[in-house]
């Protein structure tokens, strides 16, 4: 049973963000922040604290290590940022080492039961380096993967037809990245394809048109976005709380997490996302949807750069 209590390390951006967005969530009744830079964690929890009467009831403390004790869920954010113009995977070498410690200093007060998250970037090794240390389940080690991806996709098309994004179907999976796939044959709207719909409601215009645009536009939206304002933290934010929702709540949503793939489309022993079960013992299930043969070799592909990448740190 889930007791309420989550702990976020690294009070970055990305981290300070994502406890806001649980404080406001009304999901957890207790927040631990861990930062190298206590002063920072502390100022986080002061800041969120002062609006507690403005919320739900929520304990929000800035602590060590040994207050990981108890936590339902561990979410770690902390590591190197991505520089301006820096792909995903080049902070791979920069991360690696620092996220070894992270992990081994979480192991020592978590329990089996924990579910580590894993949000700081590149996500999907990160996830695969958390799955080796940890020695937890598999479905209790996932990423935030491609579900901040999907969600970017789902904007452009409920834009492109003038549908509310709820109503848009679709998703990124592979490599939270460079390598990442548009699963283009699954998508659609209200369970139309997106040319059918358009086509019935001369609302918008086939998507052929503008198929590439879009895909290279949610594929590079990180990039852009830190050249205008340095990081990213909002939308990832609001991703992971979706996540939490789905654990805390049991709801068995299906999400594009980074989990470990044991066989599915011809995978095996590497962190990437699909379309996922989620609920409160983690990424319960991978699902093997009818993507086209392209999309399938994509997702391949995407796991072969992936454990290129594993191979040359020794994982």
């Amino acid at each position: 049973m889930f007791k309420g209590k989550i702990t976020v390390v690294g009070a970055g951006n990305v981290g300070s963000t994502v406890a806001y967005t649980l404080m406001l969530s009304g999901l957890v009744s207790e927040i631990v922040i861990i930062d190298i830079n206590r002063d920072k964690a502390e100022g986080d929890a002061m800041d969120m604290n002062h609006g507690i009467c403005f919320v739900n009831p929520v304990k929000i403390v800035a602590g060590s290590y040994a207050d990981i004790k108890g936590s339902d869920m561990v979410i770690i954010t902390a590591g190197a940022n991505q520089r301006e113009g820096e792909k995903r995977t080049d902070l791979l070498k920069r991360n690696a080492d620092i996220f070894k410690d992270i992990v081994e200093n979480v192991l020592k007060y978590c329990h089996d039961d924990t579910i580590l998250m894993v949000v700081t970037n590149p996500v999907d090794i990160l996830t695969y380096i958390t799955y080796k240390i940890s020695g937890f389940s598999k479905k209790h080690v996932i990423g935030s993967g491609t579900v901040l991806d999907t969600a970017r996709l789902k904007y452009l098309l409920g834009e492109h037809t003038n549908v509310d994004v709820r109503n848009v179907h679709t998703y990124i999976i592979g490599e939270h990245g460079d390598t990442e796939v548009a699963a283009w044959s699954v998508t659609n709207v209200a369970g139309m394809s997106v040319d059918s719909y358009c086509a019935s409601t001369g609302e918008c215009d086939s998507l052929n048109i503008c198929k590439e645009c879009f895909y290279d536009k949610t594929r590079n939206a990180a990039y852009e976005i830190i050249n205008k304002k340095g990081s990213t933290y909002y939308a990832i934010a609001l991703a992971v709380r979706r996540i939490v929702e789905s654990i805390i709540g049991n709801e068995n949503s299906i999400l594009t997490v980074s989990s470990l793939f044991d066989g599915e489309y011809g995978i095996s022993d590497i962190c990437l996302s699909a379309p996922t079960i989620v609920g409160s013992d983690g990424a319960e299930k991978i699902l093997e949807i009818d993507f086209s043969p392209e999309e399938i070799e994509g997702l391949r592909k995407s796991s072969q750069a992936l454990k290129n990448l594993a191979r040359e740190i020794g994982f």
